[in-house]
């Protein structure tokens, strides 16, 4: 189930219309670059921790095998 469920576009336009009027057609931009760019931080570190996992396992892989 993803977070905002089935959101048609007119649902989409209101809520983009809201944004507006909350943060003003100036900031949002601003706040949506911040975001992406958190998003794309958050998506490096979870894959780093992923390739880590893969190298520590291949590692306790190398040490049973050389014992």
């Amino acid at each position: 189930m993803t977070v905002f469920g089935n959101i048609g576009w007119t649902e989409g336009l209101v809520l983009v219309f809201i944004l507006l009027l909350l943060f003003g057609a100036r900031r949002l931009p601003e706040m949506m670059k911040s975001m992406g760019h958190g998003v794309r931080e958050f998506k490096k570190a979870v894959s780093g921790a992923s390739s880590t996992d893969e190298n520590e396992r291949s590692e306790e892989k190398e040490s049973k095998e050389d014992s």
